[in-house]
């Protein structure tokens, strides 16, 4: 098992070897130490990854705003079958939820997809910084990935930031003070960042009524939740790693500070802020639809008589009452 999962993330690794490396030439060039030039390439690494992931963003923000908007039907539908644990009821409860999201084009599982499909970029470089020591020892059954062979693996393993290795740990035998120090403040960086933008998200760009929901409270323990988890497993992750999470977590909260300001969620604080702003310069802010909400709503009445169809017939005292009147 563990053997197909490092076959599927070999082509990942790979590419993230040439990226790191194409980096580090680049600011090895501009006469930056190789410690840090190595460094500044998993920071570059990071915006590389998430520039290509910037398209599933976009999408995720159009798939959470729709989620949002058809939240008032999907309540409707709710207690429409509240207290019906029948089979049948359930079963029409659920086609009547998936006929919202066909009409209304929501897919409730969009906002996952940036997270799922980030995840294999993450545990290749943390295989990929991880085994630098082994490389670099020519240990059986690590050769070389790309540009990354046994020489460079060498040279990324012995380059140091504020002393200490990019493969180095928190936890070990003989680890430095100055690594543990770094490690911790890496760590708890990681947690900052991560929890501005849950609680930003969360106080800002949600509406009052969405924050009274079972969903909201579990979102409100985990956000609580995250800073342990990160001391948890932090320590256990090498240095270059910790700076590519810490990036990718400094480039979500500013790209989630741009989302609020700019295109808030439906009935939020960061919405009637953004109205006052617009009001304030003298501009209308465009209201967002979701194509097909209200079926209903949205069909069109057609009163021509379509072709093959019977006319009612008018009695002649209707007709004369309907007709045009040309006299003088």
């Amino acid at each position: 098992m563990i053997d197909f999962f490092n076959t599927l993330l070999y082509p990942i690794k790979l590419g993230e070897a040439w990226v790191m490396y194409a980096w580090h030439w680049l600011f090895n060039t501009v006469g930056l130490p190789t410690g840090w030039a190595w460094a500044m390439s998993i920071v570059g690494l990071t915006v590389v990854v998430r520039l290509l992931l910037m398209p599933l963003f976009v999408r995720q923000i159009h798939s959470s705003r729709r989620m949002q908007l058809i939240q008032p039907e999907m309540q409707k539908i709710q207690k429409k079958y509240k207290g019906k644990r029948d089979p049948e009821s359930q079963k029409a409860q659920q086609a009547e939820i998936m006929d919202l999201y066909r009409r209304t084009g929501t897919n409730p599982f969009s906002s996952c997809l940036p997270i799922l499909i980030q995840s294999p970029f993450f545990f290749a470089l943390f295989q990929l910084l991880n085994n630098l020591k082994a490389q670099a020892e020519g240990v059986p059954g690590h050769d070389a990935i790309g540009p990354i062979t046994r020489q460079v693996a060498a040279q990324i393993e012995s380059s140091t930031i504020f002393g200490s290795k990019l493969s180095d740990h928190f936890l070990g035998t003989n680890v430095p003070l100055n690594t543990k120090i770094l490690t911790a403040v890496l760590i708890v960086l990681m947690s900052a960042t991560t929890f501005t933008t849950q609680y930003q998200l969360m106080r800002k760009n949600m509406p009052a009524s969405a924050l009274d929901n079972p969903f909201a409270k579990q979102q409100k323990v985990l956000l609580y939740l995250m800073p342990i988890f990160f001391a948890i497993s932090g320590v256990n992750f090498p240095i270059g790693v910790l700076l590519y999470w810490l990036t990718t977590n400094l480039w979500t909260m500013g790209q989630q500070f741009y989302v609020i300001r700019n295109m808030p969620a439906p009935g939020s604080e960061a919405e009637r802020a953004r109205r006052e702003r617009m009001k304030r310069k003298g501009k209308d802010m465009q209201e967002l639809t979701v194509p097909g909400l209200n079926a209903d709503a949205d069909a069109v009445p057609d009163d021509t008589p379509k072709a093959g169809q019977r006319q009612q017939p008018k009695g002649k005292k209707r007709a004369r009452t309907q007709a045009p009147k040309n006299r003088r």
